[in-house]
């Protein structure tokens, strides 16, 4: 997969997943993304809204998002129930500014519940 394909599955990842947490639209935030595959962790930096997507390794994200490439190629299009999943199960792992960390699991949480 190209650097450009790439870059469309990110961005449809992150319009995906902010149609399904509205509430997450207005937030301004640089995102740190590792895509693991074998042999090779290709960085990208997210900022959002927007997004601007750039392969870079984003020092100034406030927020580390790794997971294993074959898993994120599927999440991309997943629902927010998916994406969670995901989280539990540990294939999502997020590190960084814990209020940013906390602030997000709310409102997460919060969507999962008005969904139910």
């Amino acid at each position: 997969m190209s650097a450009r394909d790439t870059q469309e599955l990110i961005r449809t990842a992150v319009e995906r997943f902010t149609e399904q947490v509205p509430a997450l639209k207005p937030l301004t935030l640089v995102i740190r993304l590792e895509l693991r595959a074998r042999g090779d962790a290709p960085i990208w930096r997210v900022e959002v809204p927007g997004p601007k997507i750039a392969k870079d390794p984003a020092g100034d994200a406030r927020l580390d998002v790794s997971i294993a490439r074959p898993d994120f190629n599927k999440l991309a299009e997943a629902t927010l129930k998916e994406w969670a999943a995901a989280y539990e199960r540990g294939q999502v792992r997020v590190t960084g500014d814990a209020a940013v960390i906390k602030l997000l699991g709310n409102v997460v949480q919060r969507q999962l519940a008005r969904v139910r």
